[in-house]
């Protein structure tokens, strides 16, 4: 009997790793003669650097950058094997577990550090940035990020805008003059763990704003708030966004030339889990907490779909379920 194990990370517990040799420990009990292939994935958020460095024998690269609340943290990012490509996930450098629960503030939260992460590939020379999204303390819809790669984001007065949240309702003027030149030639592939566009009821702050710390009041006003600067960037740059993604990825599509991609997709296609899987008995997967957002580009639904072409049966594992989480069967 083979059995591939596939998990992606239980969020602010296990890596997607740890996971797996959980999984693999305890079916071993009942099953100690099967063949276990572990193949841990993840969807853009926590672990796709490590998932995309190991399946392509690349290096990774440690460095201090500005965290969410404005301090220093300890981040990292990939460089994969063929030496030009940098794999980055923003919640290296803007993550939420960086930010203890109680001092969590998506007003003041910033993605700065995600910038300083991108300034350190492009350090390295790569012509390709895989740019995982997923996973983040901040509702700036990537401003942070803009403002470490030379961006300046101003008021009606004049003055350069707060970070956070909170300063995207004021801006008024986009000035790309110190942008960095080196950008342009850079590709970008944007992998993203939802489907959810930037503003609305299924925006970025009505679905997740809340987990980072946000009241109700808080999730009204970010939502007006991205919505403003959706508003800038068609007017200013000429790039509607609004729809085409949520938070961060508003802003890598407005500025750069990227293309977006789920990215359960971008990691299952680089560790080659359609060919593990096709002679496998059966796949186990999961995820810290399964519910209706999990068929919004989430690695286990990603993960059943490929298994589910191979005619293979899926036992998904996850540290709690939603009441709501049977849509994951219809979906599958």
């Amino acid at each position: 009997m083979k059995i591939v194990i596939a998990p992606d990370s239980f969020k602010e517990s296990l890596t997607a790793l740890e996971v797996a040799t959980a999984i693999e420990r305890g079916f071993k009990q009942v099953f100690p003669n099967a063949h276990y292939l572990k193949v841990p994935v993840a969807d853009g958020g926590e672990g796709t650097v490590r998932s995309l460095v190991d399946a392509t024998q690349g290096s990774m690269v440690e460095l201090r950058v500005a965290g969410p609340a404005g301090e220093n943290v300890d981040a990292f990012f990939g460089i994969l094997g063929d030496g030009k490509t940098a794999v980055i996930e923003m919640a290296a450098a803007s993550g939420l577990h960086l930010v203890p629960s109680e001092m969590r503030n998506p007003m003041t939260a910033c993605s700065r550090g995600t910038g300083e992460l991108i300034l350190a590939a492009l350090d390295e020379g790569v012509n390709k940035i895989i740019l995982g999204l997923g996973g983040s303390a901040t509702n700036d819809g990537g401003v942070g990020m803009m403002k470490a790669l030379g961006v300046v984001f101003r008021g009606k007065s004049g003055s350069v805008i707060e970070s956070g949240g909170q300063g995207l309702g004021k801006i008024a003027d986009i000035d790309l003059a110190q942008l960095d030149s080196r950008l342009p030639r850079v590709q970008f592939e944007v992998a993203c763990d939802v489907d959810n566009p930037l503003c609305g009821e299924k925006g970025a702050s009505a679905i997740f704003a809340a987990q980072k710390g946000a009241t109700p009041e808080m999730i009204m006003r970010l939502d007006n708030n991205l919505s403003h600067y959706a508003g800038q960037l068609k007017k200013q740059l000429g790039k509607d966004v609004a729809q085409l993604a949520g938070g961060m990825g508003a802003s890598v599509l407005a500025f750069f030339a990227a293309t977006l991609r789920p990215g359960v997709d971008i990691v299952t296609e680089m560790v080659g889990l359609a060919k593990k899987v096709v002679d496998a008995d059966l796949v186990i997967t999961g995820e810290g907490r399964i519910d209706s957002q999990s068929i919004h580009g989430k690695a286990p639904i990603g993960v059943a779909r490929i298994a589910q072409a191979a005619g293979c049966p899926v036992i998904g594992l996850a540290g709690s379920l939603s009441s709501d989480c049977d849509v994951c069967l219809i979906t599958v």
